[in-house]
């Protein structure tokens, strides 16, 4: 693999896990950009650790503990990105201005919309893996909502650019993101789910693109772009809409 590959790589690694490849290799923003087509990869590898963690748990526990644990695992694996950044963005939308909107997603705080949006997609994420715990699909459930989500972020980030004129920490992805690292994501995270779940894969697939879109035109319409936080909110409330439609597919 060239060496500029392998940054991308690492890099994805090290902008979505907690695992320390930072402190062997350092990147920059240009490193996570090109590294933004195994964005699904990784999503997909922390939704099997996550299945892994439901599998064996399920052995000796409640199929809602063990969902429980397995959700837990993945959000340790991840350091919780995503959640922070739904938080900031629920949390946004009583903000009133624009310009106030944006200064909230930049407070630490979390207020009463974002704990409450915290809470309810936990609540929905466990209850859907559970749901999905007696069957044999839920690790390659867990794994296409990894890939998917993650390529839902890629082409948001492809296609809004980012909102403050200042520059950000958001602005690592949206607006530099490369039309064939979106592709590429796209093309991963759905072969992903077909090859998990053959066409109830394809309808959690389309179900996340619908959402994808969906979004796309909200951001575009409430504050012109996406920041590093409604980049992060959309793949959690994307990983948690393809579990649920899962568990409506398969169980």
């Amino acid at each position: 693999m060239p060496a500029a590959s392998m940054r991308a790589a690492l890099a994805a690694v090290s902008f979505l896990t907690r695992v320390p490849v930072g402190r062997v290799v350092s990147f920059d923003g240009a490193d996570v950009a090109s590294g933004a087509a195994l964005f699904p990869v990784v999503g997909g590898l922390i939704g099997a650790a996550a299945g892994g963690v439901v599998v064996l748990t399920h052995l000796a526990l409640s199929p809602f503990l063990a969902a429980a644990l397995g959700v837990a695992a993945a959000t340790v694996l991840s350091g919780a990105l995503h959640l922070d950044a739904l938080a900031d963005t629920a949390d946004a939308i009583a903000g009133g201005s624009r310009e106030r909107r944006l200064e909230i997603m930049r407070d630490s705080r979390i207020g009463s919309f974002g704990a409450a949006a915290l809470a309810l997609d936990l609540l929905v994420k466990v209850a859907a893996v559970a749901q999905l715990t007696g069957e044999h699909e839920v690790v390659w459930a867990l794994v296409a909502a990894g890939a998917l989500s993650r390529a839902s972020t890629v082409v948001l980030a492809r296609l809004l650019p980012y909102p403050r004129s200042g520059g950000g920490p958001g602005s690592v992805l949206a607006g530099r993101v490369s039309g064939w690292a979106a592709a590429a994501g796209v093309i991963v995270a759905c072969a992903a789910a077909v090859a998990g779940f053959g066409f109830g894969g394809a309808i959690v697939a389309g179900c996340v693109a619908a959402a994808t879109v969906a979004l796309g035109v909200a951001y575009g319409r409430w504050l012109g772009g996406a920041t590093g936080d409604m980049l992060g909110a959309a793949t959690e409330l994307g990983e948690t809409l393809a579990l649920v439609v899962a568990a409506a597919v398969l169980s």
